[in-house]
């Protein structure tokens, strides 16, 4: 009996804090899947973790995205380029500027971002057009969600 308890109780805890459960030590990736299932092969990668690029100053946070098997940016109207939005909802984002590298087969979207101060927990990171004169976003064509890295 004592035992069934236990069990019990422990189901309870593990299902109580899930965000321990899948809580990730730094450096952590994720995979940015495409929102318009009829984009087979786009897909994207973003990098978290921690840089200390002036000491003695306190560690920050990178996130570096590299996207690839993108259409052209002006596909979703007045864009011109690609950029990297990470967001922890009703609190702050980030945003910053995808530099393309031509290849053979099309363009590889990459750039990084390396002042974050903030707990990175349900981060939502995007890949989305931009019009790099009105600085205006479009809708997110690549995402994903990081729960916790730490």
């Amino acid at each position: 009996m004592k035992k069934l308890i236990l069990i019990i109780v422990l189901s309870f805890v593990v299902l109580a804090y899930p965000y321990q459960a899948n809580a990730s030590k730094m450096p952590c990736n994720l995979i940015l899947e495409p929102l318009d299932k009829h984009l087979k092969n786009a897909k994207g990668t973003a990098l978290i973790y921690k840089v200390q690029l002036n000491p003695p100053s306190f560690a920050r946070t990178n996130i570096s995205i590299m996207a690839v098997h993108l259409p052209h940016p002006s596909t979703y109207g007045r864009y011109d380029q690609y950029e990297g939005v990470a967001t922890i909802p009703g609190y702050i984002s980030w945003r910053f500027k995808l530099y393309s590298t031509p290849e053979e087969d099309g363009v590889t979207w990459a750039g990084k971002f390396d002042w974050i101060t903030e707990e990175m927990k349900n981060v939502k990171i995007q890949v989305r057009p931009s019009n790099s004169k009105t600085e205006k976003l479009g809708s997110p064509v690549l995402q994903s969600i990081l729960y916790s890295c730490n």
